[in-house]
């Protein structure tokens, strides 16, 4: 996945979005706030889960997958949040980026509270580790790497809460006015 090339060439973000609805990987739902929650909900039980396990470092392949999922239903409840469901990793993240990148005033605006390039490269990231520790019979993971992703991660899911509730506030407020 080229990240640099789907924020800065925006037709071959299109094209590639364009993609994933003709397959019917991306589509566009009905305003769900209750799925929203329970994405966040989930990504909250998977980092409970990654707590109670962490510990146990000789499970750390299992560590990376727990957490990525955690990212992965953030992820979800953020494109939801816009009324897109995704059937595939791929598409979920160009539908992060397409949503949820910013301009440079905006940048200045909402400062960390925007998907930026490095969101975007943690969610690829932590995919390829998580497809190694699903599938690949050696164990690389060290507590370094799991404790980063732990950061990172949960930052995630902080982030996504915030927008969502600063979303859905400015949504509110626009409805009030009609």
């Amino acid at each position: 996945m080229d990240i640099d090339k789907l924020f800065k060439d925006k037709e071959f973000l299109k094209k590639e979005i364009n993609f994933f609805i003709s397959k019917k990987h991306i589509k566009i739902i009905q305003e769900n706030k209750e799925l929203v929650q329970s994405h966040i909900k989930k990504a909250r039980h998977n980092i409970e889960f990654y707590k109670l396990n962490k510990p146990h470092s000789k499970f750390n392949d299992w560590l990376i997958v727990t957490l990525y999922y955690a990212l992965y239903h953030s992820a979800l409840a953020l494109i939801t949040n816009k009324n897109y469901s995704s059937k595939n990793h791929y598409a979920t993240i160009l539908i992060l980026i397409k949503e949820y990148s910013i301009t440079k005033d905006e940048a200045k605006l909402l400062n960390d509270l925007s998907i930026n390039k490095e969101d975007a490269e943690l969610y690829t990231d932590l995919k390829e580790d998580r497809h190694d520790a699903s599938y690949a019979t050696d164990i690389k993971f060290d507590q370094e790497a799991i404790i980063d992703y732990e950061n990172k991660v949960l930052d995630f899911i902080n982030k996504t809460e915030e927008l969502i509730q600063r979303w859905n506030t400015r949504n509110w407020r626009a409805r009030g006015r009609e």
